[in-house]
């Protein structure tokens, strides 16, 4: 095989794939609207490659090449980060959430409670002082 057309095969595949393919689309721009909440897309990348040649035989003194590279890309939307001042959330896009996922999303209420919860104690405290 010859080394000098599999290596630009391999080059093209390549550049075409960084092309499709970077953190601009893993984490996509923000959108900004007009009351201030900044929205910033988050995306899953998948991606396959395969590459093949041959050398074929040849009665000149010719070496015949053929050989074929390909590439597939899938980018799915899989959530987007919310931010309203001070407030961060996350809204995933899925439509069987895992009990994983519940449990993640569970999580900023409840610090919000427990963090009630200690408020309350402290302000029983100063006022039976």
């Amino acid at each position: 095989m010859s080394d000098t057309a599999i290596k630009g095969i391999m080059d093209v595949t390549m550049d075409k794939i960084r092309s499709m393919v970077d953190a601009d689309t893993i984490i996509g721009k923000e959108i900004t609207l007009e009351n201030g909440i900044v929205i910033i897309p988050v995306s899953k990348i998948s991606f396959g490659f395969a590459s093949g040649g041959s050398d074929f035989p040849s009665r000149a003194n010719v070496k015949l090449f053929g050989g074929g590279a390909g590439a597939g890309v899938s980018v799915t939307p899989t959530a987007f980060i919310v931010i309203n001042g001070s407030d961060v959330r996350m809204l995933q896009i899925n439509k069987n959430p895992s009990s994983t996922d519940k449990a993640i999303d569970l999580i900023p209420a409840l610090f919000d409670k427990v963090t009630a919860l200690f408020k309350k104690d402290k302000d029983e405290e100063e006022k039976n002082a």
